[in-house]
């Protein structure tokens, strides 16, 4: 099977540049530029001449790889009433998403290397994205983590603060001894467990069970952020780890990584679309919608959190995509949990935030697919290149009207984001060379493969 994608714009590797790309089969066969042609005529002959099965027309269009989402939760096993890999790898092709991984808090904890091949398992009937699975460590299972296959896990999830089920990793030498002996990347929680006990405490007392949630980021305050990222910067400078800390929230956070770097080059950092859209002044208005953890803070560190994404200190922009069902959501503060569905708009919200120039699109781009391609050493994916994936997203950037938010695919049916309207769109998504999504419609077609690491 063949595919021309023809006369759009192509963005890649800190470019615009109008384009043309040959696809056979899964990869990309050849990317053909305007500007590589002596005039635009001599461009248009050569794309014209030009035999395949399927052509798209991408005039108007941009071309983008398609987004890598180094953080989800699926639900899947255990909370398939919330939602499973199906449903949410739907949702995340939907929205130009054309790579996961998936966390391992599920019911049971993916915290052994036979959890982690039945959800490959899963996945490989299931998903609609391509795929790939975070082993979760434990104060006991250490063994399980050193035999682990860093050509084909993701990486290393630790806990090092409250998280759901049993898998908070609170002993010192086990931390110690997962930050030595991990042989891929450890990616990290950071909130200091004790700190946020004291905090929540401190609330009860003064609200009873009626907390409001504007309370939240006082409860899960930036202190517990702070001291746990800066244990976990002690620890990968301590045993040269290559440490990803996750969902970071708060601007000093962003400045104790940039001087650990310094030290360890192998420190990097993930934020997520919410803490660049969302403040705590949000509360008032979202409530439980926007209660997650680390909790959405001052609007001051969205805006350090912006620059650090813009000017690269950050290179990976995901979601922590975490749906619950609404009525769980609907209750109060201690009962209701934390976490956003997001997949299926991450992409659309940060070119939303182009389009007001805090990012351009090539930003976007860098900080959504080059960045974890980057990061977690992926292969031959999240670039427009010759010979690699052809995973895509192919985008509208000038909607005569504006796109609605309120109807979202993911099984929970709601989203933060309820209310919002953008000005972008998801033409078309493609998988491996399949299209998934075209024209906006979602085309129940499967050709997802577990994404694999150069380790």
């Amino acid at each position: 099977m063949s595919l021309l994608i023809k006369n759009g714009t192509i963005v890649n590797e800190g470019l615009s540049l109008k384009g043309s790309l040959f696809i056979k089969g899964e990869h990309i066969g050849k990317v053909i530029l305007e500007k590589d042609f002596s005039t635009p005529d001599e461009y248009l002959n050569h794309i014209d001449s030009i035999n395949a099965d399927k052509i798209i027309n991408a005039e108007g269009l941009h071309i983008l790889p398609g987004v890598i989402d180094d953080q989800v939760h699926f639900r899947e096993p255990g909370n398939t009433h919330k939602a499973t890999i199906a449903s949410e790898s739907k949702a995340a092709v939907l929205g130009g998403v054309t790579s996961y991984m998936d966390m391992p808090n599920n019911t049971p904890a993916t915290t052994t290397n036979k959890g982690l091949e039945e959800k490959y398992m899963i996945a490989k009937q299931d998903s609609y994205a391509n795929y790939s699975f975070y082993l979760g460590a434990t104060n006991e299972n250490i063994e399980e983590i050193k035999s682990a296959d860093k050509t084909k896990v993701c990486g290393i999830k630790v806990f090092m603060g409250s998280s759901t089920g049993n898998m908070l990793v609170n002993d010192n030498g086990q931390l110690n001894a997962i930050f030595k002996e991990s042989p891929t990347l450890v990616a990290t929680h950071c909130e200091q467990e004790d700190i946020i006990k004291a905090n929540l405490e401190l609330y009860k007392n003064k609200f009873g069970e009626d907390i409001p949630f504007e309370m939240h980021p006082s409860i899960r305050s930036r202190e517990a952020c702070i001291e746990c990222t800066k244990r976990a910067l002690e620890l990968a400078i301590a045993n040269n780890t290559q440490l990803h800390i996750l969902h970071i929230s708060t601007a000093d956070e962003i400045e104790l990584i940039k001087e650990a770097q310094k030290i360890n080059n192998k420190i990097s950092g993930e934020v997520c679309v919410h803490y660049m859209w969302f403040s705590d002044s949000d509360y008032s208005k979202y409530g439980s919608k926007v209660k997650c953890n680390p909790a959405i803070k001052r609007e001051s560190d969205m805006l350090a959190i912006r620059k650090a994404v813009k000017d690269g200190i950050i290179k990976v922009v995901a979601t922590d995509h975490a749906p619950h069902l609404k009525e769980e959501k609907q209750n109060k503060y201690l009962q209701a949990p934390s976490g956003l569905p997001l997949v299926q708009h991450s992409l659309q919200l940060m070119l939303e935030l182009a389009k007001q120039e805090i990012f351009t699109i090539e930003d976007v781009v860098s900080r959504m697919s080059h960045g974890p391609a980057e990061c977690y050493q992926i292969d031959k994916r999240g670039y427009i290149r010759e010979g690699y994936y052809a995973d895509l997203a192919i985008v509208n950037l000038n909607l005569p009207d504006k796109i609605s938010t309120s109807k979202p695919a993911y099984k929970c049916g709601w989203s933060p984001l309820e209310g919002f309207t953008f000005s972008s769109s998801i033409a078309h998504t493609v998988v491996n060379g399949a299209m998934v999504v075209e024209n906006g419609e979602f085309k129940e077609i499967k050709n997802a493969k577990p994404l694999s690491f150069n380790r």
